[in-house]
């Protein structure tokens, strides 16, 4: 099986155990003389099923990313820690450059002559190139980690 493979099906499994969790939830309680939905004793089971199997594929895919070298990102699981932070960081950057450039705020700005101006505090062109490097560096890191994920066999 590939690393793809298992990280869909630890997808699947993370939804699956959503919907039991719902179903479990509105079958908990129910009116005296009635009969509930679901047995909620069984849904839980069924649940304890799902996240054992989930448990066993988070496994083998942390051993595999930490098994498997990218070249010069690292590990894949270096890769994935650069792609998440880049992830940040290019939100921090753009939500600045939001901020600077008065991006969201109410209003028209200034109504009269009289009134104070806001300036920006930080360089709102010198922030979106940072932010465009940044996203095209996620971009090209995702790529690499995607294709390794097809390429990488799972690790038992």
């Amino acid at each position: 099986m590939k690393l793809a493979e298992a990280l869909a099906e630890r997808a699947e499994a993370a939804r699956r155990v959503e919907q039991l969790r719902a179903r479990i939830v509105s079958s908990a309680r129910y009116q005296e003389g009635e009969t509930p939905a679901e047995a909620a004793d069984q849904l839980l089971a069924e649940a304890d099923e799902v996240l054992a199997t989930l448990e066993a594929v988070i496994r083998r895919i942390n051993r595999t990313n930490a098994a498997t070298d990218m070249g010069h990102d690292g590990t894949l699981t270096d890769a994935l820690a650069r792609r998440d932070t880049l992830r940040l960081r290019h939100s921090v950057i753009t939500a600045a450059a939001d901020a600077a450039a008065g991006t969201g705020e109410r209003g028209y700005g200034r109504q009269l002559r009289s009134e104070l101006m806001m300036l920006p505090a930080l360089p709102v062109a010198d922030l979106r190139a940072q932010a465009d490097t940044l996203a095209r560096e996620i971009r090209e890191i995702d790529v690499r980690i995607q294709r390794t994920n097809w390429e990488a066999d799972l690790l038992d």
